[in-house]
């Protein structure tokens, strides 16, 4: 049985690894730092988006290249890996995947197409106030007024929310779960920009009395499976990212450490140092297997609620430990601004912040694993 990636997968790799290590580098990423420019680069949005990169999973009839998440997941860990400033995971995975599964085919019709050429940009509103749980919604709610849906409440953390042309949210209708996209040009929506880690645009969604048409409206029960479904693959995304991150911070200690010389010899011979960058390297794989092994299962529409749990926990713990092992072994030059390892450092929190607490999803892992749930995906 090939457990390796297939010609066409490899071949996304080489094609995203070779766009974005071209046109994002430290001197590019530089105009991003302390928000002094909006982080998003609309000429390699373009570019990605020519090359077919942001249609990856879309089917070939919404313009899409008709491929599957385990190869959008490729693409996804390539921006990790050169901290492309892109909302490739809100746009492509936790947006335009839940349209194209579960939203009426006016819909899909509407908005996929222009997705995938990169003309529009789709996001996603997964989080509230004290409330990181998309399944189960509590801060906004919905009622209906004939036809339309109501919206009050609010949501945080919505990435890219100033540029989208639709943003996925659900809120609680009653005792249901609705599902809805969101046009956050409507009235009686407000963007409050947040200072998030990672210099990324995120903002706070403040929704009053804002009216949805039925259109736009994907679902106005039963929104749970949806909110599962689109919440899972996610996570996964930012696993790929993680994972992308952690990679290119690894290799770049480990570059750093073959070339650095004290008392004549590469630093990277003597035993610590070379124990540190092993942690490192296992800690790395450990995590591109978790990650990888998550995917396929999403990509083949498999249960693996327990491999996406398993593949937070290792992101989350990976990041941490990696980037406090890639500072110590570049000593002084780990925290030097003008040396862009700082950065990944950074991305390597944030993620870890997003993905939520490792110590409770495995003691959630653990309550499933004692249910007997886990045992069977």
């Amino acid at each position: 049985m090939e457990f390796g990636f297939s010609e066409t997968q490899r071949d996304v790799q080489a094609l995203a690894r070779r766009i974005l290590g071209d046109r994002a580098g430290p001197e590019t990423l530089s105009a991003y730092d302390e928000y002094r420019s909006e982080r998003h680069d609309e000429a390699l949005w373009r570019q990605v988006a020519e090359a077919g990169l942001v249609g990856l999973a879309l089917e070939e009839r919404y313009g899409g290249s008709g491929l599957g998440f385990m190869e959008l997941a490729l693409f996804i860990e390539e921006t990790g890996r050169t901290l492309a400033p892109l909302p490739a995971i809100s746009h492509c995975v936790s947006a335009a995947l839940p349209i194209q599964r579960f939203a009426s085919q006016p819909l899909r019709d509407s908005l996929l197409p222009a997705a995938a050429a990169g003309e529009i940009i789709l996001s996603a509103a997964l989080a509230e106030p004290l409330n990181e749980d998309p399944v189960n919604p509590q801060t906004v709610s919905a009622r209906a007024e004939g036809e339309e849906l109501v919206l009050t409440g609010r949501k945080v953390c919505v990435p890219f929310a100033n540029r989208a042309q639709r943003i996925l949210l659900a809120a609680r209708s009653g005792r249901e779960i609705a599902v809805l996209l969101l046009d956050p040009s409507a009235s009686g929506v407000t963007l409050v920009p947040m200072q998030v880690t990672s210099f990324e645009p995120q903002f706070e969604m403040v929704l009053d009395a804002v009216r949805v048409a039925p259109g736009d409206v994907i679902c106005r029960r039963g929104g749970e499976a949806i909110m599962q479904w689109t919440a899972e693959r996610t996570m996964a995304a930012l696993c790929a990212h993680q994972l992308g991150v952690t990679d290119h911070a690894m290799r770049m200690a480990a570059s750093y450490t073959g070339e650095r010389r004290q008392f004549d010899v590469p630093i990277s011979t003597f035993q610590a140092v070379g124990h540190r960058m092993a942690d490192c390297y296992i800690d790395v794989e450990c995590l591109r297997l978790a990650t990888w092994q998550a995917v396929s299962l999403l990509a083949a529409e498999a249960p693996a609620t327990t491999e996406v749990q398993i593949a937070k926990i290792w992101a989350g713990d990976v990041g941490h430990r990696v980037s406090y092992a890639t500072q110590h072994v570049h000593g002084g030059m780990g925290i030097d601004r003008d040396y862009p390892l700082w950065r990944y450092c950074l991305w390597m929190r944030h993620n870890e912040m997003t993905l939520g607490s490792s110590a409770r999803h495995t003691a959630l892992l653990g309550a499933r694993l004692a249910e007997g749930e886990a045992l069977f995906g």
